[in-house]
């Protein structure tokens, strides 16, 4: 493990709990409202995650950074065949775990603590998802083309727009986190998608998020 990917995996390794409440709504009132006025496009881009992976029931997946498994469960509740979640944090990992035992469904999903790089699966995905993933990898093009080579139908993935509002404030708040964090144009996602390899794609902005869907 390089010395950046140390530093955001001691960075993710501390943060499970912040990030976990972003979802499970776990904060104070102030904090929920907060929440809903300022990421509501996060919780759109899950919804567009949701209804681009369709079908799910009898299908692979792949959740690529999957921090506390919000999709990965979502996925192995509505009766996918397997899904796996990659993630290079322990402690996101061991949260993960727990809760697939908890319910009950560690049979029908696996976490792994893993750079995806360094993953050498088993199986070819149906599809294969990166959902907040290339915010905090400097050299996004190895990853697209490794999940291209994971994926059998499509790859659905999110990037954050350089020109907004957020990207300064994200990039002072966690550079004391000593953590790192990147920002794309849309021409520049065009430009990765095709580099990697794919047959065809769909951008959609939401907020201040590109959702992309790409066609094995």
């Amino acid at each position: 493990m390089n010395k950046e990917l140390f530093r955001q995996k001691n960075y993710w390794d501390r943060s499970v709990n912040n990030f976990d409440a972003i979802y499970s709504h776990n904060k104070s009132q102030l904090g929920n409202l907060i929440d809903k006025l300022l990421r509501w496009d996060m919780y759109k881009r899950f919804d567009y995650t949701i209804e681009n992976s369709q079908p799910i029931t009898g299908r692979t997946f792949l959740d690529v950074g999957c921090g506390t498994g919000k999709y990965s469960f979502e996925f192995a509740l509505h009766n996918a065949n397997f899904v796996v979640g990659l993630d290079i944090s322990e402690n996101m990992i061991r949260t993960c775990t727990e809760r697939a035992h908890k319910l009950r469904i560690s049979e029908h999903i696996k976490f792994i603590c893993s750079d995806l790089l360094e993953y050498t699966p088993d199986m070819l995905f149906d599809v294969c998802i990166g959902i907040g993933l290339f915010d905090y990898i400097r050299e996004p093009l190895p990853v697209l083309r490794k999940m291209r080579e994971c994926a059998r139908d499509k790859v659905i993935i999110s990037f954050p727009s350089i020109w907004t509002w957020k990207a300064p404030v994200r990039k002072i708040k966690l550079s004391f986190g000593k953590c790192d964090v990147f920002f794309y144009t849309k021409n520049r996602v065009k430009q990765l998608i095709d580099l990697a390899g794919f047959r065809e794609q769909s951008i959609h902005t939401i907020g201040q998020l590109y959702c992309v869907t790409a066609l094995k």
